[in-house]
């Protein structure tokens, strides 16, 4: 009797080894998917500043936010990451990956020598971005200037440093779905959809999240205690900001300037930097969709002392 619960045992911790093996496995974009693509630098500076990439990967203490170096440490639940350089350096930087490494890196959260990419990176959102987009994307990056040095190593419990679990969470939280247009709206909401759930990553901070720092999918965009843990990042559905005309929230990207007099704080200051430099057309695109969100009740923010 113990001789075939022991011979179960075995077969079960096999089957489920392989079944973890497999939903694990680090996942790519190879070459052949790409197919011919003339860069956009024009298109490529866009989605480098809806996305917001100088806030977390410009290097610390100087004002260039084109020499992107990393280094900022991002606080977080699970730790402190330190986003990596991603210059034009080719030791240093991403400067010597090829076009479909860094597609794999933005769609799939996989880095060139298959590690799984901490999420902390927000390739849930990239991952809705068109191929085209990214590889335009690539090729300004590549035009800005080559930054050397290495950060420093992200400071993780040591759990957290089993790269191979990081397959767990993406199996549940990464779709591989990208971004479908509805045919029944508009250009401009398809336009603000697609820049507000895909490059712009809006809900990857105004939305509150699970003890797996998963995204709660029923509370996205409802706001949220901040991930870092430093404040309180609003509801932005009909429920938080309902009062709010799409002017009001284009005059916000502009020039961060709220419709109470107030301004913008936090890390949204850096957001607007970017987002003041977009076309009228995408701002109004993005405001257009943010206001199409329907109200949800989220999180309630502490009271302001």
């Amino acid at each position: 009797m113990l001789r075939k619960l022991f011979i179960v045992v075995v077969i079960a911790a096999v089957i489920g080894g392989a079944v973890f093996w497999f939903i694990t496995r680090a996942q790519i974009v190879p070459e052949s998917a790409l197919g011919p693509h003339t860069p956009d630098l024009q298109n490529g500076r866009t989605m480098f500043l809806a996305g917001n990439c100088a806030s977390c990967h410009a290097s610390p203490d100087q004002p260039d936010p084109t020499r992107l170096g990393g280094g900022l440490g991002l606080k977080s639940p699970f730790g402190t990451f330190y986003p990596p350089n991603i210059s034009s350096h080719r030791e240093d930087g991403i400067g010597g990956w090829t076009e479909a490494q860094f597609v794999t890196a933005m769609v799939n959260g996989t880095s060139p020598d298959l590690w799984h990419l901490y999420p902390v990176f927000p390739y849930t959102s990239f991952q809705h971005m068109s191929f085209g987009d990214v590889r335009d994307l690539f090729a300004y990056i590549k035009t800005l200037a080559a930054v050397a040095g290495v950060i420093e190593e992200n400071d993780l419990p040591i759990h957290y440093k089993i790269r191979r679990t990081i397959g767990v969470w993406k199996f549940l939280y990464l779709d591989g779905e990208p971004f479908k247009s509805d045919p029944a709206k508009s250009a401009q909401w398809n336009r603000g959809a697609y820049l507000v759930n895909g490059v712009a990553h809006c809900a990857e901070c105004h939305s509150p999240r699970n003890v797996l720092g998963g995204i709660k999918q029923g509370l996205r965009f409802a706001g949220g205690p901040e991930f870092g843990g430093d404040g309180f990042v609003p509801n932005i559905t009909q429920k938080g900001i309902g009062d709010w005309s799409e002017k009001d929230i284009t005059t916000l990207l502009e020039s961060g300037d709220l419709p109470d007099g107030d301004r913008v704080g936090g890390e949204m200051i850096k957001v607007v930097r970017n987002t003041a430099q977009l076309s009228a057309d995408d701002r109004a695109a993005i405001a257009a969709y943010i206001k199409s969100l329907p109200p949800i009740e989220g999180p309630v923010p502490p009271e302001r002392k």
